[in-house]
């Protein structure tokens, strides 16, 4: 079987047979701050998954998506699975099953919650969800047709098309998505009609009535249906409306306004005023009613959710983890963005400014670090400079991470960066009689694939024979570090042959008074102009002069091959 090299995405947690998914971030910030929240867990690539029920590990990567991924097998060859959904949405399923039973149980309704598989489906295609006197079918995806007659009605994902013909007979037809939040996947219902947009609603605004599943702008639909056409509007004829009346569709009109820009101030108020308004018609006042309980639950979850992430990142703050704190900036920042009280603003401006006073401390310790570097003897300390050399690429790491979190650093940190990585490239080549995978920065280690035991890129090399077969290597394989070192040292040699040779007047011999290179002619001011002639002459033919023939050894004397272990 061919090695299946898409990237893994979703896992269980606990066992191969949990029912219990997360999604892992796809950024390198995210993904430290998800290692030290789930530090105590373990991943597998779950049976529900369609999966093989193996125990799964995290790939962090700076240059593409992080994943999951596969321990190698007992041989250290690379694990072999057949699973077929590996994106974000290979868990929705298991999603799906979790967000109903929760809301039907917060609702004191009995369910069964089930993935069927008709005529051999794939497993999380389709949802069953069992109620005392409804059945619903979640589709999510165009693997099973929905069946517009059966006992069941169908929730369509948005990939499942339909026809205009049922949505004209049907009224309306149900559909389900689900967003990524962090490690998870939040679940929303849509209502789609002929002739109407999509509109949106958390499971919290729905419910179940004995028409089925039912939301918001299911109401006005039916409305809409069953009202008869209204009077026409003739000169003269003013419609009368109460002032209570016009007070609640006033308040309707702030309550979505509020609810679209995603403030909590602002819909709290409103959701106050709306307790206070008496008088409205039956059916004006049963519209309130529904909102005001929505968006009750929305600001009190909201509110909710931003208390808890300003604890976590105060706590972060305390406990100095750089890492923590960068990912909850920026989740702080977005969940923040409107409303901000005095409280949250505070919060995130400390850790900011903590991470900022992390900057010069640790620019310190490099400025320390090289110049103990610039005291240790080329050939008399390899071990020690090859040490410090590693302790200096930790450190720019370190650097690194806590200088995305402010902004106002980020020019500086790259100068910085451009200077220090200069030492990991390869250490002089008077400590070449030591060990291989001291030639090269740790962070090279894993740029190629090992020809040795076939570790690709970002993964460790694992040992091939022993007692500990399968267990990784605390160094790359020799094979694998003579690529790197080969890579380098044709990087080098192709920067010095491509140094440009220009010639300089007194590079050249005068023709006309016979002064050598580097001796003054002998005019009282300007050397002679045939002497400037010859320079230009020798630049534009590309004549090696003197500069270039030092080049010319260098590249001699990079040329050869990897140092023998």
């Amino acid at each position: 079987m061919r090695r299946d090299r898409r990237q893994i995405q979703t896992a269980v947690v606990g066992s191969a047979d949990s029912e219990e998914p997360l999604v892992l971030p796809l950024e390198a910030i995210e993904l430290d701050a998800f290692r030290s929240l789930h530090e105590n867990d373990s991943f597998w690539c779950g049976l529900l998954l369609g999966g093989c029920g193996g125990q799964l590990t995290t790939k962090l990567y700076t240059d593409r998506v992080c994943h999951f991924a596969h321990h190698p097998g007992p041989d250290g060859q690379p694990h072999v699975c057949g699973r077929r959904a590996r994106s974000v949405n290979s868990a929705d399923h298991l999603y799906v099953k979790s967000a109903a039973a929760a809301w039907l149980h917060n609702r004191g309704t009995q369910a069964d919650v089930g993935f069927a598989q008709p005529d051999g489906t794939p497993l999380g295609s389709v949802v069953d969800i069992q109620l005392a006197h409804k059945r619903l079918r979640v589709h999510l995806d165009q693997s099973v047709a929905p069946e517009w007659d059966s006992p069941h009605e169908p929730v369509l994902g948005i990939s499942v098309p339909v026809d205009q013909d049922t949505l004209i007979k049907r009224w309306y037809v149900h559909r389900i998505r689900l967003d990524s939040e962090g490690t998870s996947r939040r679940v929303r219902i849509g209502t789609e009609a002929f002739a109407r947009p999509t509109e949106w609603f958390f499971l919290e605004e729905c419910d179940v009535t004995e028409r089925g599943l039912s939301t918001p702008a299911v109401e006005r639909i039916i409305q809409a249906h069953s009202t008869p056409e209204p009077a026409r509007w003739t000169p003269g004829q003013k419609q009368k409306t109460s002032p209570q009346d016009e007070r609640a569709q006033e308040l309707m009109r702030r309550l979505l306004y509020a609810r679209r820009t995603e403030s909590p101030d602002l819909t709290a108020t409103v959701c106050r005023e709306i307790t206070e308004l008496s008088g409205a018609g039956p059916q004006l006042q049963g519209r309130l009613d529904a909102a005001h309980h929505s968006a009750s639950l929305w600001v009190e979850k909201e509110l909710e959710s931003r208390r808890t992430l300003i604890s976590l990142l105060d706590q972060a703050v305390g406990t100095r983890k750089l890492r923590q704190i960068q990912s909850l900036i920026k989740q702080a920042k977005k969940a923040t963005k409107v409303d901000q009280t005095r409280q949250e603003k505070e919060a995130i401006h400390a850790a900011v400014d903590y991470l900022a006073a992390e900057i010069p401390a640790t620019v310190n310790r490099l400025d320390a670090l090289l110049e103990e570097v610039s005291f240790i003897p080329a050939n008399g300390a390899p071990e020690l400079l090859s040490r410090k050399v590693h302790q200096i690429s930790r450190e720019i790491d370190e650097l690194g991470r806590v200088g995305k979190g402010v902004p106002h650093q980020r020019a500086q940190l790259a100068l910085w960066e451009e200077r220090l990585k200069s030492l990991l490239v390869l250490p002089p080549a008077s400590t070449a009689p030591g060990p291989l995978h001291q030639l090269v920065g740790r962070g090279y280690w894993t740029t190629k694939v090992c020809p040795l035991c076939g570790a690709d890129h970002g993964q460790q090399c694992v040992i091939l024979d022993g007692p500990r077969t399968g267990q990784l290597r605390e160094t790359p394989h020799a094979d694998r570090l003579r690529l790197l070192i080969g890579e380098i040292k044709e990087r080098q040699t192709e920067d010095i042959r491509r140094a440009p040779t220009v010639w300089q007047v007194y590079d050249v011999t005068c023709p006309v008074c016979q002064k050598e290179p580097g001796a003054w002619c002998q005019t009282p001011g300007r050397p002679h102009a045939l002497r400037y002639k010859l320079a230009a002459d020798f630049t534009q033919q590309r004549k090696p002069n003197s500069k270039e023939k030092n080049r010319q050894r260098d590249i001699e004397q990079a040329a050869p091959g990897a140092p023998e272990l």
